[in-house]
């Protein structure tokens, strides 16, 4: 018995490990942000990641937002990814452990007319491999990574898709301005194509001019056409995003109106926050893994040792195997050294290193790509307020020339070209007018995608 728990000890044992010390890589990018005309003056504030509950304001979206976290099923297909992850790493993790196994069994012979049975009974505890060189701690070490890698990846996921649902969101309400605003069009065309029709019959306007008016109504129907297809479109796609239909009341009417719908993303963090982004936290972990893999690789030129033991009982009659003097056990120890492997083990520790710079250089990318994701979006919130501002008061001014040139025209002191040309001003700078809103608002859902988790 004593002789059982002494080879029992050796599994207690605790090796080494050879996996090289995890130094995390200097950022290939700036520690500050762009600076120029098209940047804003930057503020402080922490390096604390945004949520997008601090960004989403407006209730409608949070609960669009909401119903696609629940419904989406990229997500769920993410999700599921972690569950597997984690159940390799716990079964990665569990070689590391003995097992133990219950035996039982019962046989029976019959030899010229006598019955022989034997009953035995017992505790086996299979090959186990001592982790003297830490392998198996590199193995689960590296599983470990990747399922933390894979939980990263979700939440990687979970921020594409809501900016995905709030992109969608604001471009349906973008495509329904427009629409109103080609529908609106078309009304005033068609007065027009009328009073110009009116005129042409009293002998005072030209054919000219009624087909000049009757260009802009068919662009203002073909317009309608398309954006009401647009519309449609924007709901289907929303609703695939959301994993299910959205009622008509969580739905916007229109991009005017949605100011408040988001709010501001301050511009003065560190790019330091960067390195809390779900996408270069799983690159990190994924280099973290292919560290762990070198430690695992280098273990396999050391000596593998295995142990085995048996206990139990074994009787010719059933009721007495658990009585005394029927206990036996057993116990093994076996243990084997690479000594020609064809190179394999160097294959394996070389493949192993080029799979870490491989890792480095997908980290490094990593940050470089949220950069410039966030030098990006801090360059079109520089100068998009002015845009906005400018546009609005562009399609004012077209407005008003588009009403003086109608009134003159009604008087027939200027001819319908001016008109015309007006109207054709003023349809343009209503349309940019929504879609420059459309992009102010995109801005801040890209500043969150950049700087959120």
């Amino acid at each position: 018995m004593r002789r059982a728990l002494i080879l029992l000890a050796g599994l207690g044992l605790t090796g080494c490990t050879l996996e090289p010390t995890y130094i995390r890589p200097t950022p290939a990018a700036s520690q500050t942000w762009p600076v120029g005309a098209a940047y804003p003056t930057a503020m402080a504030r922490d390096a604390t990641p945004l949520t997008y509950a601090q960004v989403v304001l407006d209730p409608r979206l949070k609960a669009v937002i909401g119903q696609a976290l629940a419904n989406n099923q990229d997500l769920a297909a993410a999700v599921a990814n972690v569950q597997i992850a984690r159940a390799q790493y716990r079964g990665q993790r569990a070689d590391q452990l003995p097992h133990l196994d219950a035996t039982g069994q019962a046989t029976e012979s019959h030899e010229r007319g006598d019955t022989t049975r034997d009953y035995t009974a017992g505790l086996q505890m299979p090959a186990f491999e001592v982790d003297l060189f830490g392998r198996l701690r590199s193995l689960s070490h590296a599983a470990q990574e990747d399922y933390f890698a894979s939980e990263a990846g979700a939440r990687a996921a979970r921020l594409t898709l809501i900016g995905e649902v709030a992109d969608a969101w604001l471009t349906l309400a973008t495509d329904r301005s427009l629409l109103a605003i080609a529908q609106d069009t078309q009304v005033s065309a068609q007065k027009t194509v009328d009073l110009i029709q009116a005129k042409l019959t009293g002998g005072v306007a030209s054919r000219t001019d009624l087909s000049q008016a009757q260009t802009v109504l068919e662009q203002a129907r073909s317009d309608v056409a398309e954006l009401t297809t647009a519309v449609a479109q924007d709901r289907n796609a929303l609703t695939l995003l959301v994993g299910a239909q959205v009622a008509d009341e969580e739905l916007p009417a229109a991009i005017e109106g949605l100011d408040a719908a988001l709010a501001e993303v301050p511009a003065g963090l560190t790019s330091s926050i960067l390195l809390t982004r779900p996408d270069v936290e799983e690159a990190e972990h994924r280099l973290k893994a292919a560290n762990a893999q070198i430690g695992a690789a280098r273990a396999a030129f050391f000596p593998t040792i295995s142990l085995t033991a048996l206990a139990g009982a074994a009787s010719p009659e059933l009721a007495a195997l658990f009585s005394g003097g029927t206990f036996t056990w057993q116990g093994q120890a076996a243990g084997s050294l690479p000594i020609f492997a064809g190179g394999a083990n160097v294959a394996g520790l070389s493949q192993a290193k080029g799979e870490r710079a491989l890792a480095v250089a997908q980290y490094q990318k990593a940050i470089q790509s949220a950069f410039r994701d966030v030098a990006d979006a801090l360059a079109r919130r520089g100068t998009i307020q002015d845009q906005v501002a400018a546009q609005t008061a562009l399609t004012g001014a077209a407005q008003q020339a588009y009403d003086l040139a109608q009134a003159r025209y009604r008087e027939g002191i200027d001819p319908y070209l001016n008109s015309l040309d007006a109207q054709r001003t003023l349809y343009s700078a209503r349309r940019t007018l929504a879609q420059t809103r459309l992009a102010e608002a995109q801005n801040l859902v890209a500043l969150y995608e950049s700087l959120g988790r």
